[in-house]
């Protein structure tokens, strides 16, 4: 099998990833995206390693070694980002980023950019 095929379809999954994590505001569906985009790299990896491995005497695979570690790294990411994710809804009630991006700013309701009066303010705290 040809080098390309691979790498193209390596190329088409990390763009569907890119594009997932750009276009997304939920946080599960962007993490999900780095997975593709992580993926699209494994397969990289192994391509190019099996293509080295012809053209080279050793056989050290190298490329599926770090394939390996990619995938114990991938696996951390969801783990630790799915429990950040998980704790950020308990507490906000959403995971939309926008919106977390905006509470985080002082942009939300109780944030200093919100049409109230100053004597409801000063009522509501008091």
């Amino acid at each position: 099998m040809h080098l390309a095929y691979p790498a193209v379809l390596a190329a088409l999954l990390f763009c569907t990833g890119l594009y997932g994590v750009l276009a997304r505001r939920n946080a599960i569906l962007v993490l999900m995206s780095v997975e593709l985009m992580l993926n699209a790299v494994n397969l990289n990896l192994v391509a190019f390693d099996v293509w080295l491995s012809r053209a080279a005497l050793d056989t050290l695979h190298s490329g599926q070694a770090l394939t390996l570690f990619t995938i114990a790294i991938a696996a951390a990411e969801i783990g630790i980002g799915l429990a950040i994710v998980l704790a950020v809804y308990r507490n906000r009630g959403t995971s939309d980023i926008d919106k977390l991006r905006d509470t985080a700013e002082g942009h939300g309701p109780d944030g200093p950019d919100s049409d109230a009066p100053a004597a409801e303010k000063a009522e509501a705290t008091a």
